[in-house]
């Protein structure tokens, strides 16, 4: 394994591989930088107004950049185009024509994405690596499962994890062969165990930044648990620079998962909330609550962990360890701030009072609860 270097503020838990970094538009990525979040742009590429659609869905969401797939040159025209309106970095997906990878560069990419295998040998990989280094910007080998060299397939029987990382550091090998080292590598499969086992090989034997993601993960909560899980095991022991949660679903969907899991980690700030599952001893109907204390949070901007509690076993204490919280009883709710029991309050106020709270505390610069403090 690399050297690793603590990250202020996050648990000693989570001391992160050190990487070499690379810049993708104004996002710095590996070297101890934060790990940023990306989605991809789900219409055509031509469609200028529903891809800028998507970007803005996106950038609400809290993406840190997106990527848009360009397989040919009306593509390019379009994202050319897109890159004067976008608000965030774009990065080039491109497969097959070198030709395109070159052209996006000139289009204003900001990263590449190809498959130094399929891009057509190592001459043409080395005019889209001499465009890119022209140009600053750094190109991502994507290494999938499901597009395995056929050599290596057969050498380990299948894309196994040994297969897939030996894939990953040919692809780099060839790029730093011809001079180019702004890489970032993504090693990724539909099921966790391979995907997670392949980063770990990868992480032990290179410095290149990690984008980690579990490649067609699927609908809904299946798809959500298992980039949850197959991020999760990775981020906490320290892999990972950049993260794409894959779902068949809006991208703004991908983002927000992606938050949440890096949030859960501790590994990006925000709004969180702590809320009671219930149970027979909760004597409210708590659900309501939670929802529009959820809703009201959402675009609160600050550091904070709220807890919305519903009895007397976990309430009061869930209440105090959270900057702020509600512990509810039969009909009422008390309210805590910064560890301290301020009021009592009609059920039917809960939420009003504890998001008024929160803003009050946001407009002063942030929590004062026990967590804050440290």
């Amino acid at each position: 394994m690399r050297p690793e270097t603590p990250v202020p503020g996050h648990p000693s838990s989570l001391a992160r591989r050190l990487t070499r970094p690379v810049t993708v538009g104004a996002v710095r990525l590996g070297g101890g930088a934060p790990v940023s979040v990306q989605s991809m742009t789900k219409c055509l590429t031509t469609d200028v107004e529903a891809v800028l659609r998507q970007i803005a869905a996106v950038t609400e969401a809290g993406a840190d950049f997106v990527r848009l797939a360009i397989p040919d040159m009306a593509a390019v025209d379009a994202f050319a185009e897109i890159k004067r309106s976008s608000p965030l970095p774009l990065v080039a997906d491109v497969h097959f024509d070198h030709r395109l990878a070159i052209a996006a560069a000139d289009a204003g990419a900001d990263k590449l994405r190809i498959n130094p295998g399929n891009i057509g040998g190592r001459e043409h990989l080395g005019a889209v690596a001499e465009a890119a280094k022209a140009r600053g910007i750094p190109i991502r080998v994507g290494v999938n499962a499901g597009s395995l060299e056929r050599d290596l397939a057969e050498a380990h029987a299948g894309a196994t994890p040994e297969a897939l990382c030996e894939s990953a550091l040919r692809n780099v090998a060839l790029l730093e062969e011809v001079g180019f080292a702004d890489i970032v590598v993504s090693i990724k499969a539909s099921d966790v165990p391979r995907t997670v086992a392949a980063n770990r090989l990868f992480a032990q034997r290179s410095d290149v930044p990690l984008h980690l993601g579990i490649t067609e993960a699927g609908f809904g909560m299946a798809g959500v648990v298992g980039s949850a899980i197959g991020l999760g095991v990775l981020l906490h022991e320290g892999i990972g620079d950049t993260i794409r949660v894959s779902l068949t679903e809006p991208p703004e969907r991908e983002v927000e998962v992606g938050i949440e899991v890096l949030k859960a980690l501790g590994l990006r700030g925000g709004v969180r909330l702590v809320s009671c599952p219930t149970c027979g001893r909760c004597k409210v109907d708590l659900r309501p609550v939670a929802e529009a204390v959820r809703e009201g949070l959402h675009d609160l901007d600050t550091d904070l962990t709220v807890a919305v509690m519903g009895c007397e076993v976990n309430g009061p204490g869930e209440a105090r360890e959270a900057d702020i919280g509600i512990a509810s009883g039969a009909g009422k709710a008390v309210l805590f701030v910064g560890g301290e029991r301020r009021q009592t309050v009609p059920i039917e106020r809960a939420a009003e009072t504890l998001l008024a709270e929160a803003r009050r505390l946001a407009s002063v610069g942030g929590a004062s609860a026990p967590t804050a403090r440290g």
